[in-house]
């Protein structure tokens, strides 16, 4: 009865099973991936004879989508992490993450591949949780996608800021840079902005080097550093969501893996995206506090002198610009689909199709906007976002991704226990995101509170 109910969501979800409904929990899982192969449709199914063909990604280009999206997150925040927690603390943490979140992106994968209708977290919320899990995690990657461009917006805002010694007003640049990002994502597709991505997973990695360059050549406190470094719960929480946050970008893999031309291939994309997030994150924040000390700002490159720190920012603004349009882009994507999935409106140059999607991407962008300089508190905003939502899609989901489609597919209970090491670590791995997201969601309300009352708040559309 169990199978059965389950095998009913997943026609519901459009990515029926299509097997027998008498099929015994200990059928071969190879006839069922068979099955899968055979019958079910991806996203946008045979393009052959389309207007417009979504699937034209290769996966050098989903690595770069990737790095542009993530890496500069982490790359500023994690020297002010070290100084924080300490060197050791530090440094273990980082490598622990990028090796556990290569671990739930193979899991997500896996997933996408035996579910290759899943465009997005709220298509896989679908299949484990029903509809209303469906509403709540397809809304959490929009809203996250929305206030992620936001972010972006307001690093290109803060950058251009410090190049011009602060000759503009913060309101007029950015909507200056809104328009840009809102141009860069208007493509119906993501191989443009695969290959914009390129130039931002450069400028990221070139500002990162240039960054160390400048703690090197203006040290501001060498060798004040700190083995392991002894602070209150919610400081130490706060500082390690830095890491935790700084590998979160599951959030729009599978919309990325959709537009693949061999889906197969997307392992190969993540692993160089965690091989290259790890090792900058590592040595960058290592260099930057052991040149810069204790006082290392929480955006690093603040850190640095003026000459430096305008070098640095000026060549990461294409990363901050293009990560802004693609997480536009994904919020305007997730909507789209899921207003027109399997009509001609997804393939074709219809009136209505391009109308829909020239609506949502002024909307996703204009919001991204006003949310970013019209709330005082917009980066707690985000933060609480990103530990109600992204803490699950890159945590805590991966096991349950498992879980589902190991008891569905290779034989129910028995082969949970049948493999007694995945079976714990998948539930850890749920734990994991459980973890994650209510001291994510507790640190980051205290810190908002702190500042409130400290008057640290900035007012909206400050100039």
């Amino acid at each position: 009865m169990e199978f059965e109910k389950a095998t009913n969501l997943k026609r519901r979800a459009t990515v029926t099973l299509k097997m027998s409904e008498s099929l015994p929990h200990n059928a071969n899982s190879s006839e069922e991936q068979q099955s899968l192969d055979e019958d079910l449709p991806d996203v946008f199914g045979v393009e052959d004879d389309h207007d417009i063909k979504y699937k034209t990604l290769s996966w050098p280009l989903v690595a770069g989508l990737m790095i542009t999206e993530i890496v500069s997150t982490g790359l500023l925040t994690l020297p002010g992490t070290l100084a924080t927690v300490g060197v050791v603390p530090g440094v273990i943490l980082i490598a622990f993450l990028g090796a556990f979140t290569t671990y739930t992106a193979w899991s997500l994968i896996q997933f996408k591949l035996q579910h290759p209708a899943v465009h997005n977290m709220g298509d896989a919320a679908l299949i484990l949780f029903g509809p209303i899990g469906r509403e709540i995690l397809g809304t959490g990657t929009v809203i996250f996608a929305v206030l992620s461009a936001g972010s972006q917006i307001l690093a290109s805002q803060a950058a251009l800021s410090i190049i011009s010694d602060q000759g503009l007003c913060k309101v007029a640049l950015s909507a200056i840079v809104t328009i840009v990002v809102m141009i860069a994502s208007f493509r119906r597709t993501l191989h443009f902005l695969g290959y914009l991505s390129i130039a931002g997973g450069l400028s990221i990695l070139v500002a990162g080097v240039v960054g160390l360059a400048g703690a090197r050549a203006a040290p501001v406190q060498p060798g004040d550093v700190q083995i392991a470094v002894t602070t209150d719960f919610t400081t130490a929480f706060t500082s390690i969501t830095n890491p935790v946050f700084a590998f979160t970008g599951h959030s729009i893999f599978f919309l990325l893996i959709s537009e693949m031309k061999r889906p197969r291939d997307a392992m190969k994309a993540a692993f160089t995206l965690q091989i290259t997030a790890t090792s900058l994150y590592i040595a960058f924040a290592l260099v930057s506090y052991w040149y810069i000390g204790s006082k290392v700002a929480s955006t690093s490159f603040l850190s640095l002198s003026p000459f430096w720190s305008k070098a640095a920012f000026a060549l990461a603004i294409p990363n901050f610009v293009i990560g802004g349009s693609l997480y536009s882009h994904v919020a305007s994507k997730l909507l789209f689909i899921r207003l027109f999935r399997h009509t001609k409106h997804i393939h074709s140059n219809t009136s209505l199709g391009w109308g829909v999607w020239t609506g949502l991407i002024l909307f996703a962008n204009i919001a991204a906007f006003i949310l970013a300089v019209g709330i005082p508190v917009f980066d707690y905003l985000v933060g609480i976002a990103a530990a109600a939502f992204v803490a699950w899609y890159t945590y805590g989901l991966a096991g349950a991704f498992w879980l589902h489609d190991t008891y569905h597919f290779k034989g129910g209970f028995e082969a949970w226990f049948r493999q007694p090491f995945m079976l714990v670590l998948n539930i850890l791995t749920v734990l994991a995101g459980g973890f994650v997201s209510v001291g994510g969601l507790y640190a980051i309300i205290v810190s908002l509170i702190r500042a409130s009352d400290a008057g640290e708040l900035t007012p909206p559309f400050q100039c």
